[in-house]
Formats: structure tokens, sequence, C-alpha cells
């Protein structure tokens, strides 16, 4: 499969009340370093605590994508590269982005393409992305 057809899984998570531009700045930027565009994007996953983010749900909609929701303890199951003992003091795991990204993309076969990409905006707000390429078994309508 060439680059150009592979299928990815965005994983997301942000500061509460970051603007939608500091996310999309953060998706694109991503999609960049992996050499993606946003049309191979198939999905969206945070964990559950985040379902009222704003800048969430309208990037989901900006995009066409399903967002998908998953609990602390099921992102907590997740064997990730970069856990962080601050998502886990906060948010009840240690990883929100890259663990959500290989959830959405279908484990076990789920290979992260960015592991959790950081970027702050000129806001101050940050947001973190992770892109998991989608097991060809698990395709998302």
């Amino acid at each position: 499969m060439s680059l150009a057809q592979m299928l990815v899984a965005v994983g997301l998570g942000c500061d509460r009340g970051t603007p939608l531009t500091t996310v999309a700045q953060a998706l694109d930027a991503a999609l960049a370093q992996a050499g993606l565009q946003r049309q191979q994007v198939q999905v969206l996953a945070t964990i559950e605590a985040k379902r009222d983010e704003a800048a969430l749900l309208a990037l989901a909609t900006q995009g066409g994508w399903p967002l998908h929701f998953y609990g602390a303890d099921q992102l907590a199951a997740v064997p990730v590269p970069n856990p962080s003992a601050t998502v886990l003091r906060y948010m009840g795991t240690p990883s929100v982005s890259e663990a959500a990204a290989l959830l959405a993309a279908g484990l076990p076969a789920a290979t992260l393409l960015v592991e959790k990409y950081k970027h702050q905006g000129v806001d101050g707000k940050n947001a973190t992305i992770s892109i998991a390429r989608i097991s060809h078994d698990c395709i998302f309508h």
C-alpha cells in the first residue's frame, strides 16, 4: 500500500478550552510530519472526558469525521511509547492521544505513524496529536 492510499486514525488531546485554530494547526503539522493529507483521516478519537470539548467537536464536523470517545480505563489498557505521569494524574490514564489513535485504528494491528505530536498555539493552549495507520480490517464509514 502506498502512502497516499493509507488510511489513518487520529488521537486527540488538548487543554480545556483550546481554540479550533490551535487543534487544526496541530493536526495539519502532525499530518505533514508523516507525509499525510487530511483526506486520509478516517476517524478522530479522544477520551470520554473531552466529549464536550468544542474544538474537538468542531474539528470533527469540519472534516466530516466520526469522533470516538474512550473511557480512561480503556485508554489505560493500551501500551504506548510515551506515557505521561501528568496525563495520568489529571485524566486517569497515562495516554490520551496515542492510546485513542491505536484503539480507533483497530488494535492489535494498528501502528503509530506519529507519536504524541505536541503543539502550543499562539493562545498558549496545548494540543496533542497522534496518528495511527488503520489496519485493513478496521475501516470506518
